[in-house]
């Protein structure tokens, strides 16, 4: 039984890599559609694509017991993820809400502990100080970034709060996923979102002009990097822990990025490199050095022939 739920979990952390690996993808996708849309208008017409994809292969399963209060809960705090970084952007530089975004790694195993009385293990640690460190070396400010006056402005504040949403996303799905409706689950959750984005339009300024990259963008991310995005998330963190989950997530800015030199959107230095390997030695840290340790102390405890 232990092999098995250890094959399981493994099972799941590798789709959680596929996963991200796409989401990293998707960062280039989504910044060419904003130039053709604002980010709530994006955000209505993706969430509608993805819910709508759902909703018809859901069907009665959205409507089983005890989903949908779960499933709008957690519409919630994602529509805040969303929302907290789109506004944060206007008050602050990319790289510096990419960094306070991506705390999320460091505030999943404190609430989990705070909330969950659950101490994560102690290859589970290692691994998030160091996907933490390479991090900031993947995405820290440089000195022409240094916003004016010095200290957190309102922008950064606002990604703050975004890492903190998304780390209780990750732990509420944690608990709320089940092995049987995950799609009833995250059916309820995509038509929650596009709901909220469509009820900020009207206090908001809005652009729309239709052009293929916006069709791409929204269909790609609407059936893909949301309907089947968050349907494996659900199904993977239903089968491993909220902190693993985090972890392997802190890969998202090491794939967006390296995509994002293959297409010529940048150039990334020595240090970028440095944190983007960082971030792999904590994944493979977490994955590999506690049962690597358990491994090793179970053949010190075997007696001699």
């Amino acid at each position: 039984m232990a092999e098995g739920r250890e094959g399981a979990q493994w099972k799941a952390d590798g789709a959680l890599v596929l996963l991200t690996v796409f989401w990293g993808l998707t960062f280039v996708v989504v910044k060419d559609a904003l130039a053709f849309a604002d980010p709530f208008t994006f955000l209505t017409l993706r969430f509608i694509v993805g819910a709508a994809v759902l909703a018809v292969i859901a069907r009665g399963r959205m409507f089983a017991p005890g989903i949908i209060p779960k499933g709008l809960l957690l519409a919630v705090v994602l529509f805040l993820c969303f929302a907290l970084q789109t506004v944060g952007l206007t008050d602050t530089t990319p790289s510096r809400a990419a960094f306070l975004t991506g705390l999320n790694v460091l505030f999943v195993p404190l609430l989990s502990m705070v909330l969950l009385r659950r101490m994560p293990r102690w290859g589970t640690s290692v691994g998030v100080v160091l996907a933490a460190v390479g991090l900031y070396w993947l995405t820290r400010p440089t000195p022409n970034d240094a916003l004016s006056g010095g200290g957190l402005r309102l922008g950064d504040w606002l990604s703050i709060g975004c890492a903190v949403a998304y780390a209780v996303h990750i732990l509420l799905t944690e608990r709320f996923a089940s092995k049987d409706n995950a799609l009833g689950l995250v059916a309820v959750q995509l038509v929650g979102v596009a709901v909220m984005s469509a009820l900020c339009l009207p206090f908001v300024e809005r652009r729309l002009e239709w052009s293929q990259p916006l069709v791409v963008a929204v269909l790609a991310c609407g059936v893909l990097a949301s309907a089947v995005a968050i349907l494996v998330q659900t199904w993977g963190q239903a089968r491993t822990s909220a902190v693993r989950a985090a972890l392997i997530f802190a890969l998202e800015p090491v794939f967006a990025s390296a995509y994002s030199v293959a297409v010529g959107h940048e150039v990334l230095g020595p240090k970028e490199w440095l944190g983007g390997a960082l971030i792999v030695v904590g994944v493979f840290a977490s994955e590999l050095g506690t049962v690597v340790w358990d491994g090793w102390r179970a053949r010190g405890r075997t007696p001699a022939a």
